[in-house]
């Protein structure tokens, strides 16, 4: 079929699909970071991943379904970042897990994190649903969590959303500021930076709230 070319290898259909679905949301990702919904058009995401137009729309039949795809995506990937929340048995650990994985998707998905903010300084016209429902939600969750270690005497008595707002301003710092830190940096951060960078991050909250934010065994900081 016309609309794999470029991509079809060995494999089921359905694998072949979601890795051309994954490169239309990589290419996307970058378009809308760079030149915001407005200005992105699906021709340009058409060039930048490489298929005919008429392909793009086979898989997203309009620009706002595939934005909102590129904004789902990095939403359920900084939802499952928090599940160290659940599946910790302590605060510093549930904390050095969470701040290390943000500071990972930052690295790892710096548009799709642009995108996001680029939207709410907007207002969020596309997203605001996910805002009021899905957001809110997940945020009344960790805040929950919070006031539990907060009572139990584990951290120090801090409101939930300044430290969660902490957290995210930070670690999405590395990704929406990318090009002023990396000029300030003269060039990309390298490995052993991000590792210094993140164990910087994860003392300073840690130890704010009277942890101790030393790292600790089997939680790699990168």
């Amino acid at each position: 079929m016309g609309h794999r070319d470029g991509f079809e290898k060995p494999g089921s259909r359905a694998e072949n699909r979601e890795e051309i679905e994954r490169a239309i949301l990589n290419a996307a990702e970058e378009v809308f970071a760079q030149k915001g919904f407005g200005g992105a058009t699906m021709q340009a995401i058409a060039d930048a991943c490489h298929l005919p137009k008429a392909n793009l729309h086979y898989y997203f039949s309009s620009k706002e379904t595939l934005y909102r795809r590129v904004v789902e995506r990095i939403f359920t990937i900084w939802l499952e970042a928090a599940d160290s929340f659940e599946t910790s048995a302590t605060p510093d650990v549930a904390l050095r897990r969470y701040i290390t994985r943000k500071m990972q998707l930052s690295r790892e998905h710096r548009y799709g994190s642009k995108v996001w903010a680029n939207e709410v300084m907007h207002g969020a016209p596309i997203i605001h649903d996910y805002l009021e429902t899905s957001l809110r939600r997940w945020t009344e969750t960790r805040i929950a969590v919070i006031r539990r270690w907060s009572a139990e005497g584990a951290i120090h008595d801090v409101d939930p959303r300044w430290l969660l707002y902490m957290i995210w301003s930070t670690t999405q710092h590395y990704a929406d500021f990318a090009h002023q830190i990396e000029t300030l940096n003269q060039g990309p951060l390298s490995d052993a930076q991000w590792v210094s960078a993140t164990e910087t991050v994860c003392q300073i909250i840690l130890r704010g709230i009277g942890l101790n934010g030393d790292g600790l065994d089997g939680v790699a900081p990168l």
